[in-house]
This record gives structure tokens, C-alpha cells and sequence, in this order.
């Protein structure tokens, strides 16, 4: 059997994400060394480490240089990733011809349910709503809602329509809300946008004509600070801007000032940079900013998901079958 080991600087993510059936599983189809290894620990077992073929790991996985793969893990094969982003670790593995695998497709899952509900919630103007009844009145909040056209005849935005942004958009459909659904995706083939039932559009047609927008661009330099007061001042009056992806792609003065000048815009906030925010932020202070503490990623039962997904990518790699979810150093350009 090969010799496999988990590598991971959190132990309670392993715990956490990996379940007894899960590991079991596991432990049936290789040779899994029993303990939980850190970066700090690898010394102590090089020569475990130096047999493994195979790493899994979640979030928590460590980065290694090239030297330090050379060193530590001279037979590895392929890093199992029970998680969504590699960014952060992969790009080295992927130049020393090891494989990197991840369970990017489980995590957007519940992400693309979240952003897809929240999506639904704005247009009929629930978040200030909910604020108007319990601080001003009952009366406040109808008031407020009187001004959204709810699910019917409107403008969704889309931006990045990748693992994440593709599923957002299948789930609206298969609400059947009646509505057009813009995309800004440089990546996007007019092929696959035709596919997916959507048309694609700029930024600047986005926040000037959809009632709500939803940001779910990959997370690259190209892409920092990509959302500013450019597209913030020239949202509609009673607009929403949902932000599940992540902080850095957004200016986050230039989007308070946009919704200081028109109170009855709102932001939905998963993701911030920094994160969370600054204690003196004034995202904690503005009535039309709702803040959630980066939870539309997989969580509580959905973990497990990542990690069968895992299971399936290791039964596919001893079978020599193709990968379903191989991340390359191309697909780094553009995923988040």
C-alpha cells in the first residue's frame, strides 16, 4: 500500500473536517501514518515524510518552499486538499511535478447557496427591513420594502462566474425568478455564457442597472481593490452589494462613501480586508451594512463533504483514472 501521511498546522481542522468514517475509509486504501504532522514536526519524522506519495490536508495546510519539498518529501506524488483555495501553497508542489488536487467544487456548494439566498432576500429589501422594525417601526420597515421590486422583471450581476459564480447562477434559475442575469468574467467564453442562459457585461452596466450584485471574482493581484467608488457611486438607489468572495477585491472606503451618500443602498459583508475589520471601521457603525463572520463556506456537517470529495480524488489517483478536481498552475491565474 502506499504510505501516506496528514500534514496540517491546525490539528483541529483535521478533526474537524475529516470524519471517523471518512478516515477509515482511508486507512483502507493506504498506509496512513496515525499522527497529525505540522510544519514544526516534520523533522522529527523525515523518515516517515520521506516515503509518503501522498499528503492530505484542509485548511491549515502549511507552506512549503522548493527546497523544503526537496527535502522532506523526495517520493510525494500527490497533496490531497480537503479544502477550496490552494493559492497559498500549491504553485511549488505544481513546479516539482507533484499533483494538487482540492475540494474546491464541495466548498462552493454551500457558498453559492448562501450568496443564491441572500441574492433573494435583497431584492425584496429584507436586510434594512429587519433594522427599520426593531430600531424605528413596523411601518419603517414596510416603507422600505414598498421601494424593491422583489424577485419579478429585475437585474442580477454576477461578477466571476467560476465554481462559485456558475452555481450562484443555476440556483437562481432553478428558483425560476424571473430575471436577466449580467456577468463580468474576462475568463467567461461567450460559449459558456450562452450555455449558462446569461449575458456578459461590464462592470460600470452592472452597479448602474442591477438591483443586486453578487462578488465572486477570483482572488489574484489583478483583482485587488477591482471593485471602487468607480462602480459604488453609480449603484441604484436602493441597490445591494453582496460580498462572499473576497475583501481585497473591494475599496472599502469608496464603499462606505457610497453608502454614507445614499443610506438606502446596503452592503452584505462575508469578506472584508482586513478581516475582520479594523475595530475603529465604520462597517460596524452604518445601519446598511450587514456583517457575517466569513461562514459561506462549508461549515458544521457540510465539512465532510470536502472531505469524501477528497476520498473520491484519492480512489480516481490509485485507479490512474483522470482527476475531476486537479488544479494547475494555469487554473491558479484565474481561480480564487
Amino acid at each position: 500500500m502506499k504510505q501516506a501521511i496528514i500534514i496540517c498546522n491546525d490539528k483541529n481542522a483535521i478533526n474537524y473536517v475529516y470524519a471517523k468514517e471518512v478516515l477509515t475509509s482511508i486507512h483502507e486504501k493506504v498506509n496512513l501514518y496515525e499522527e497529525v504532522l505540522t510544519k514544526q514536526d516534520i523533522l522529527h519524522h523525515l523518515e516517515i515524510t520521506r516515503k509518503a506519495e501522498i499528503i492530505f490536508s484542509t485548511w491549515g495546510m502549511p507552506h512549503f518552499t522548493a527546497s523544503e519539498i526537496e527535502e522532506y518529501f523526495p517520493n510525494l506524488k500527490i497533496v490531497i486538499y480537503a479544502a477550496g483555495s490552494v493559492q497559498h501553497f500549491a504553485r511549488e508542489f505544481l513546479n516539482k511535478g507533484v499533483k494538487v488536487v482540492s475540494s474546491y467544487a464541495a466548498n462552493a456548494i454551500p457558498t453559492a447557496e448562501f450568496a443564491a439566498c441572500q441574492i433573494v432576500l435583497a431584492n425584496k429589501g429584507f436586510f434594512q427591513a429587519t433594522h427599520l422594525v426593531k430600531n424605528k417601526s413596523y411601518w419603517e420597515g414596510r416603507k422600505h420594502t414598498s421601494t424593491f421590486p422583489g424577485n419579478y422583471n429585475i437585474k442580477i450581476g454576477i461578477l466571476g462566474a467560476g465554481m462559485v459564480g456558475s452555481h450562484v447562477i443555476k440556483l437562481l434559475k432553478a428558483m425560476n425568478i424571473n430575471a436577466e442575469i449580467l456577468v463580468f468574467d474576462p475568463f467567461l467564453s461567450e460559449e459558456r455564457s450562452q450555455e449558462l442562459g446569461l449575458r456578459k457585461a461590464s462592470l460600470e452596466e452592472i452597479f448602474a442597472t442591477c438591483q443586486t450584485i453578487s462578488n465572486h471574482l477570483a482572488n489574484n493581484e489583478q483583482t485587488q481593490g477591482v471593485l471602487n467608488k468607480k462602480h459604488f457611486n453609480i449603484m441604484l438607489d436602493n441597490a445591494t452589494f453582496i460580498n462572499t468572495g473576497r475583501g481585497k477585491q473591494v475599496v472599502e472606503g469608496d464603499l462606505i462613501a457610497a453608502l454614507k451618500e445614499k443610506p438606502t443602498r446596503t452592503a452584505v459583508l462575508d469578506v472584508t480586508y482586513p478581516e475582520p475589520p479594523l475595530p475603529d471601521s465604520e462597517l460596524y457603525k452604518l445601519p446598511n451594512v450587514i456583517l457575517t463572520p466569513h461562514m459561506a463556506g462549508s461549515s458544521g456537517n457540510e465539512v465532510i463533504r470536502m472531505a469524501w470529495y477528497a476520498v473520491n480524488e484519492l480512489d480516481k489517483w490509485l485507479e490512474d483514472k483522470p482527476l475531476s478536481y486537479e488544479v494547475t498552475l494555469k487554473m491558479l491565474e484565474t481561480m480564487a
